[in-house]
């Protein structure tokens, strides 16, 4: 059994309700967090699917509109006559064949987001076995794969996101910082309940949402009350 530390017990007594309202939850969560760094506020979402399952799976994107609070590295591998268009719209890291071979010799993964255009999706396949492991696979679903080069790379620069269900069901994503306000938090949290609500599989039967927690990178997690949230 792990210990827990003096801070966290300290911390996690202030946790007084069985659940919170969103922003209630938000609130309680800024007070409490006080490590020396600006925590990253993370959703922890139990949703009723079984992902083993094709129709019950779950991966999709969200513009979170406050932002991330992260730098985010884009890498683009397109043909030739979209790289400076790549360039031009704050791309950081543009190509073609040639970070196809760095990516498989050298196991390079030094960036957030792989982007390509339609064309170059039978190339980028031999990738998988080093990309989908990480989450980097490029995807329709997630707006990583598309010709629009300009929009979706300003579009993940200024806090889109992509999110899967684990193998268990559980969708976990990073929604901000503690030095965000709570309006912002707000924000961005029901936007990823806007976004997993309409991509709700088609396979899911009954209940979908079955629990809600939020925390930050170093406290307990703060029940959210799914019923007055969904």
């Amino acid at each position: 059994m792990v210990n827990k530390s003096k801070r966290f017990q300290q911390i996690k007594s202030q946790i007084s309700k069985q659940s919170y309202e969103p922003r209630e939850g938000i609130e309680l969560l800024k007070t409490i967090a006080n490590a020396r760094f600006s925590e990253t506020v993370e959703v922890h979402i139990n949703l009723a699917i079984d992902p083993k399952y094709n129709d019950q799976q779950l991966r999709a994107s969200v513009l979170l509109p406050r932002g991330t609070g992260k730098f985010v590295k884009i890498a683009v591998i397109t043909n030739s006559s979209q790289l400076e268009i790549a360039k031009s719209a704050g791309a950081d890291l543009v190509g073609s064949d040639e970070i196809l071979e760095t990516i498989i010799n050298n196991n390079f993964l030094d960036f957030s987001y792989l982007i390509t255009t339609p064309d170059f999706v039978p190339k980028i396949a031999k990738l998988g076995k080093v990309l989908g492991p990480r989450g980097l696979m490029p995807s329709p679903k997630t707006g990583t794969v598309t010709n629009d080069l300009t929009n979706t790379i300003k579009n993940f620069k200024n806090g889109k996101i992509e999110y899967r269900a684990d193998k268990t069901g559980i969708v976990h994503i990073g929604f901000g910082k503690v030095n965000f306000s709570t309006d912002d938090l707000l924000s961005n949290l029901l936007a990823i309940k806007d976004s997993i609500n309409k991509n709700k599989p088609s396979g899911v039967k009954g209940k979908y949402w079955k629990t809600c927690y939020i925390c930050s990178t170093m406290s307990p997690s703060i029940s959210i009350d799914v019923s007055t949230f969904i």
